[in-house]
C-alpha cells in the first residue's frame, strides 16, 4: 500500500521539476502561450495586410486564432466569419 503512494509523490515532483525546469526557457514560453491560445479561443490582436508599396488594405482586431498554409492565411474574425488572405504583406500583433 505505500508503494503506490511513493510513486505517485516521485511522479508529483518530477512533474513539478519538469514545470520549473521548462519555465525558463523561451520556446517553452511560446509554446505555452500557443497552448493558452488553443484553449481559450485564440489571443486578442490585430491583423493588417499591406500592398507591396506599403499602403494598409484592411485590419482586423479581436481575440482570434491566426493559421496559414503555403499560400494563405486565414482566421475567423471576432463577428465569426472566415478571412482568407492570399497576397499581400500581413502583420500579426498582439494587443
Amino acid at each position: 500500500m505505500r508503494v503506490p503512494t511513493a510513486l505517485a509523490a516521485s511522479a508529483a515532483a518530477l512533474a513539478i521539476a519538469a514545470a520549473l525546469g521548462m519555465s525558463g526557457c523561451a520556446s517553452c514560453s511560446r509554446w505555452q502561450k500557443s497552448v493558452n491560445s488553443d484553449m481559450s479561443g485564440g489571443l486578442d490582436r490585430t491583423v493588417t495586410l499591406y500592398d507591396y508599396q506599403g499602403d494598409a488594405l484592411g485590419s482586423w482586431s479581436g481575440k482570434f486564432d491566426v493559421s496559414e498554409d503555403d499560400n494563405e492565411i486565414y482566421f475567423d474574425d471576432a463577428q465569426g466569419k472566415r478571412v482568407i488572405i492570399q497576397g499581400g504583406i500581413v502583420v500579426c500583433e498582439e494587443n
